[in-house]
C-alpha cells in the first residue's frame, strides 16, 4: 500500500493532469499528450524534462519512417509518487468534512 505524500513536483494543474494521463497508459504519443493537455510542443517539453529529471518519467525518441516520434511513460518512482500525491490530496479533503454536529467536541 502506498503511504499518503503530497508531491510538490506533480501537484501544479499541468504536471497533475500530465502525469494522471501518463498512468492511465503504458506509453503515450507526444503528439497524443499535447493533444490532450492542450499545450504546446514547448511547454509539454518542458514539463515532461521536469518530470523526467526527477525520475519520474522516462522518454523513448524512434524513428517511425522518415519522422522521429517522442513518447513518454510513467517510472515506477513517478507512479509510486502519482498515487501517494492522490491519497495524500483524499485524505485532505477527507479532513475538509465538517464534523457531525450530534458528535460532541
Amino acid at each position: 500500500m502506498t503511504q499518503a505524500r503530497f508531491d510538490e513536483l506533480i501537484h501544479p494543474s499541468t504536471r497533475l493532469s500530465l502525469v494522471a494521463t501518463l498512468a492511465a497508459a503504458d506509453w503515450a504519443e507526444f503528439a497524443f499528450l499535447k493533444d490532450r493537455l492542450g499545450l504546446s510542443d514547448s511547454a509539454l517539453s518542458k514539463q515532461l524534462a521536469t518530470l523526467e529529471e526527477a525520475d519520474y518519467v522516462t522518454t523513448e525518441r524512434r524513428l517511425d519512417g522518415s519522422r522521429r516520434k517522442v513518447r513518454a511513460q510513467l517510472t515506477e518512482r513517478g507512479r509510486d509518487a502519482f498515487t501517494g500525491h492522490i491519497a495524500a490530496l483524499q485524505e485532505i479533503v477527507a479532513a475538509a468534512t465538517p464534523a457531525d454536529p450530534a458528535t460532541p467536541t
